[in-house]
């Protein structure tokens, strides 16, 4: 999985206004077509990047929060379409999530994302 890494590629995403969310976690997306190359690689490889803000906490609990989330995305980015951007954002009580949690809310969050994909492409299909 790639990162985002450019302020364009995280406004982007975030501008189009899909999301998920659960209790810890909001889950901002963005499906690329093939006319639309955003930042310097047009490839098919999912991508995400993270939002953790001060509210969440001091710098150590931001980090831990970081890592925990580059481990999840890690894990279940293949549940993911393909040319896929994702922002995962933090709330406040994912640094008191325990990891089991925050686990299930992220399978439960890509998969919800897979599925409204799925159904978004299938409309257009439908056409």
């Amino acid at each position: 999985m790639e990162r985002l890494r450019s302020h364009r590629d995280f406004v982007t995403v975030l501008k189009r206004r899909r999301k998920v969310s659960d209790k810890d976690i909001v889950v901002h997306y963005l499906v690329r077509d093939d006319s639309s190359v955003l930042g310097d690689t047009a490839t098919s490889a999912r991508r995400v990047g993270l939002a953790v803000s001060k509210a969440v906490g001091h710098a150590v609990t931001r980090n831990a929060v970081k890592r925990r989330f580059r481990v999840l995305a890690r894990r279940y980015e293949s549940s993911l379409p393909e040319r896929c951007d994702v922002v995962m954002r933090a709330k406040p009580s994912a640094a008191t999530a325990d990891f089991q949690s925050l686990d299930e809310q992220v399978s439960s969050l890509f998969a919800a994302v897979s599925r409204k994909c799925a159904n978004a492409a299938a409309k257009c299909d439908g056409r």
